[in-house]
């Protein structure tokens, strides 16, 4: 897909988002075949309800067929992200401090590549976690991370 189209797809859901009180935290663009799925995951303070996901994916599918950026047929999926939910840019990492998140990463960091730890810093260079394990703390630079998410706590 073309990245001028996801561009203007995602300022469409952000406007929408906006209007809602919501936040886009992710979107999915897939050809398949001869149509189009269009994924967006949309968050608030308090949790998205499915309500909230119906009101936004009526918003958005209006919007959509007025501007028209898709010339296939297509899907529409709207939901949240889940209690296990993607950690993509500084801000998510802001707003999870203190929880537990799994790090993946590209290269080795006092030789591993897999964490599971509470999130105690970030900045725009590193990560800081205590870990689980019992290991201590560890800092990841955010150059070589690989996949971050939160983890499930069960209390």
């Amino acid at each position: 897909m073309d990245r001028s189209v996801e561009e203007k797809i995602h300022a469409l859901a952000t406007r929408v988002a906006e209007e809602c009180n919501f936040e886009v935290v992710d979107m999915q663009l897939w050809a398949k075949g001869k149509r189009t799925l269009l994924r967006v995951f949309i968050d608030k303070e308090g949790g998205i309800t499915l309500d909230n996901c119906e009101t936004f994916s009526r918003r958005l599918e209006a919007l959509l067929d007025v501007e028209d950026p898709i010339t296939s047929p297509y899907t529409l999926e709207v939901s949240s992200p889940g209690l296990d939910r993607p950690l993509k840019n500084f801000k998510d990492f802001k707003k999870n401090l203190g929880k537990l998140v799994r790090i993946v990463t590209k290269e080795k960091v006092n030789n591993q590549s897999f964490f599971v730890g509470r999130l105690e810093g970030a900045n725009d260079q590193s990560l800081r976690l205590s870990l689980t394990d019992g290991k201590g703390e560890v800092d990841i630079p955010v150059t070589i991370i690989s996949r971050a998410n939160l983890e499930l706590e069960l209390k």
